[in-house]
């Protein structure tokens, strides 16, 4: 299929000007099917995979309906965790930048009532949130949806597996019938059907395919005997493929704890991501993960929906998926960006039916392959390269990342080179610095000023 450049649709100026800007220059499958509905203002069901290009798709779609001048919630995208969220409100502000006086809310559990209500006091026009949060706000009357225009579901399959169907029921029971309906998923099982049925007037459906092929995705598969050769089997192929970044994935919270528990003891870095963790850890899990100071990150699938992982080496399933769709969206989070995907499944005998399906959904005979030979435990473990600096300022004390930078970087400090990521939260930041500069890289920091004020700075570690 040839690549449509967004400048064929009838989208506002500033849209297109700030596309070029990004550097979306031609639309992707699922948003070159689904944006000249959506711009029509019909009800569209969209089905499509990880990387795919849906939120610019329905970021797009929602944008071009705004009306800048009303300051009131005009749309509202619905996400099953709160990393999605946040993922998902960026790129709306990113699409935005060029349209005058757009307000992003986001809205979900784990942070402060209070600030979120005196966020809506000042007005927004696109709400972003989890189902629970946003219904809870919906109940203590802070938040009204009666000029809601636009009504976005993102992986709502997740959304009805993590069992928010009746925090739907009483949002969608607030908004007016006259709405638009956007309903993006993954799957499109029963329940889907359902609820589309009941909140969608003649909905167009759209479906496109995985974004990657067998070409971009390397897959391999190992058959182990019993579940002291599945851990040997994991710790063979990280020390014989030495990614920078991996995911395992593992079907359970308990088999999450141990097999971190398990990688730690013989020298590996790697944290746990479960839905069981604070938010403030969940947040410093992810940062550390995405800015390369831990290297491995053992997860749950619901945990790890929404993760946004530029360049990710590989991915491990320590177990088979439950389901064949499951795998294809596990193994999608690997090889993106044009890069290609390393991807290694473990299975037993006991998952021959298992094997049997996911043949079928992959149109190919899966072949057991050799494990690493023994002799590569010998080798030593990889570290990462970088660790985590914490500073106890953010956004709301006016810190940017250029700020953090010049701290770093002036009057004899550290290499521009041995700074990596800048994460901003609104009352706190974290750094990347090179592992070799650590106790400078703190010394810079406690020793200087942050915007004219003395700012605390320590090590992540653990």
């Amino acid at each position: 299929m040839n690549q449509l450049p967004f400048s064929t649709l009838p989208l506002h100026p500033d849209l297109l000007h700030n596309l070029v800007s990004i550097g979306y220059e031609s639309m992707t499958p699922i948003q070159a099917e689904s944006l000249p509905h959506m711009l029509a203002g019909k009800d569209l069901i969209a089905q499509g995979k990880t990387g795919s290009g849906k939120t610019a798709a329905f970021g797009l779609g929602l944008l071009s309906r705004l009306d800048a001048g009303r300051s009131q919630v005009q749309a509202l995208v619905l996400c099953p965790t709160r990393e999605l969220a946040d993922q998902v409100a960026n790129e709306l502000r990113k699409l935005a930048r060029r349209l005058a006086n757009i307000k992003v809310l986001t809205l979900c559990g784990g942070m402060p009532l209070r600030a979120q209500i005196a966020s809506l006091e000042h007005g927004a026009h696109i709400i972003v949130g989890t189902p629970g949060r946003i219904e809870d706000h919906l109940g203590r009357g802070t938040l009204k949806l009666d000029r809601l225009s636009v009504l976005v579901l993102d992986e709502a399959d997740r959304m009805l597996e993590m069992g928010f169907q009746s925090a739907l029921d009483v949002i969608i029971a607030q908004t007016p019938r006259a709405r638009q309906t956007l309903l993006f998923s993954a799957t499109f099982p029963a329940q889907i059907q359902s609820i589309a049925g009941r909140i969608m007037r003649d909905p167009v459906q759209v479906r496109v395919e995985s974004t990657h092929d067998h070409s971009s995705i390397r897959q391999h598969f190992y058959k182990v005997a019993d579940e002291t050769e599945r851990m040997l089997a994991l710790r063979l192929l990280l020390l014989e493929h030495r990614p920078e970044s991996t995911v395992v994935f593992c079907n359970t919270r308990r088999e999450v704890g141990e097999v971190t528990d398990e990688l730690v003891r013989h020298g590996f870095s790697a944290l746990v991501l479960t839905g069981e963790l604070e938010q403030r850890d969940r947040d410093q899990t992810l940062v550390r993960f995405a800015n390369k100071s831990v290297s491995i990150l053992v997860a749950t699938d619901v945990a790890a929906r929404g993760l946004d992982i530029d360049a990710l080496d590989a991915v491990i399933n320590y177990h088979l998926a439950q389901d064949s769709e499951l795998h294809v969206h596990r193994i999608g989070r690997s090889g993106r960006a044009g890069s290609q995907g390393f991807a290694c499944t473990l299975y037993s005998e006991r998952d021959g039916l298992r094997i049997v399906q996911l043949e079928d959904c992959l149109a190919r005979t899966i072949v057991d392959e050799a494990l690493p030979p023994r002799s590569v435990l010998q080798r030593p473990v990889m570290q990462p390269k970088m660790a985590t600096l914490q500073i106890g300022a953010g956004k709301k004390q006016k810190i940017r990342p250029g700020d953090i930078l010049g701290a770093l970087t002036g009057d004899g400090g550290i290499s521009g080179v041995q700074v990596g990521k800048i994460y901003m939260h609104d009352n706190r930041a974290y750094v990347a610095v090179a592992r070799a500069v650590v106790a400078a890289a703190l010394a810079k920091l406690d020793g200087g000023k942050l915007k004219g004020r003395t700012c605390r700075a320590r090590l992540i570690s653990g």
